[in-house]
């Protein structure tokens, strides 16, 4: 019998809302559905809140604007420096402009629907991701996110803070973004954890002194890399694993922590995604986080 047969049931992982605007007032009981929801491992669902795009913008739904190097385009909140675009002048200028736009909406709807995060939000890069998913040729199993996984940051530490991500699917054919969705998170590292390599000694500081990461990696990151990896290694898994397909209609909106909630994106083209960073000390239950989480596992500290 397969291992993974005893929990191939996967509990329902979208939660619905309704709102058309980016500023909608949200009630009381909307806030604190929501911040539940994100933090038990759900993903907020908002079937009828769409991206406009201007008549100017719409030219820059191709792929001819990528370069041949990175998955997707996107913009740095600091300095708003423009990656992976394959394009100057008037079109660069467009997509940043779309991408800007997109963030300020992303920052209108995050202290609308959970303002008791938003103080504490710090705001990560936008991306634009221009590529249909399917079919498309990945060089590395690490990047190929048809794979089930959660986020991790490699060049980037984080020390434990949560990886909130708002998507919006802008096809404008009316095609749908698909996700398969996995098991909680906590099964899910139980089964990987006890497996994963120890740090080097030094290591975390040599990278940083090299440039190699923007900041020394703590064993939190260095766990949470490993499980990506490993987990996007692992064909069995891949294979056999506990998950839900789920649906993203072409003009909704979602938002989830993706470094709690195993996802892997199957299907779809043309959607814009915003980050967002927020510390364990922000959430409302912070034993429901990864880092507690892992920390219960191992019996250590790891943010530091």
């Amino acid at each position: 019998m397969s291992s993974f047969q005893s929990s191939r049931k996967v509990f329902s992982s979208l939660e619905p809302f309704n709102a058309t605007a980016w500023d909608n007032p949200f009630t009381s009981e909307d806030r604190e559905r929501a911040v539940d929801s994100l933090e038990g491992g759900r993903v907020l669902y908002f079937k009828d809140l769409r991206f406009a795009l201007e008549p100017a913008e719409k030219v820059l739904l191709s792929t001819s604007w990528s370069d041949a190097e990175a998955k997707n385009i996107s913009l740095d909140p600091v300095g708003g420096r423009l990656r992976g675009a394959n394009a100057d002048g008037e079109e660069a200028y467009g997509l940043e402009r779309m991408m800007s736009r997109y963030a300020s909406h992303a920052q209108k709807l995050m202290q609308g629907l959970v303002p008791a995060y938003a103080p504490a939000l710090r705001l990560g890069r936008t991306s634009f991701r221009p590529h249909e998913v399917e079919g498309r040729d990945v060089r590395s199993f690490r990047k190929d996110d048809r794979r089930l996984h959660v986020d991790a940051f490699p060049s980037r530490p984080n020390g434990g803070a949560r990886i909130l991500r708002v998507f919006t699917n802008i096809n404008p054919a009316g095609k749908d973004r698909v996700w398969q969705i996995g098991e909680p998170f906590e099964a899910y590292a139980g089964r990987f954890v006890p497996n994963l390599p120890r740090p080097l000694p030094g290591l975390a500081h040599v990278l940083a002194l090299l440039g190699i990461t923007k900041g020394i990696r703590s064993p939190y990151d260095h766990i949470m890399l490993h499980l990506h990896d490993r987990t996007k290694a692992d064909l069995k898994y891949q294979r056999e694993a506990p998950r839900q397909e789920v649906t993203f209609a072409a003009g909704s909106t979602w938002v989830v922590f993706t470094d709690q909630v195993l996802h892997a994106a199957m299907r779809g083209q043309f959607v814009l995604e915003q980050t967002f960073e927020l510390p364990v000390s922000a959430l409302r239950r912070g034993e429901r986080a990864p880092l507690r989480i892992l920390e219960r596992m191992t019996g250590h500290s790891l943010a530091a």
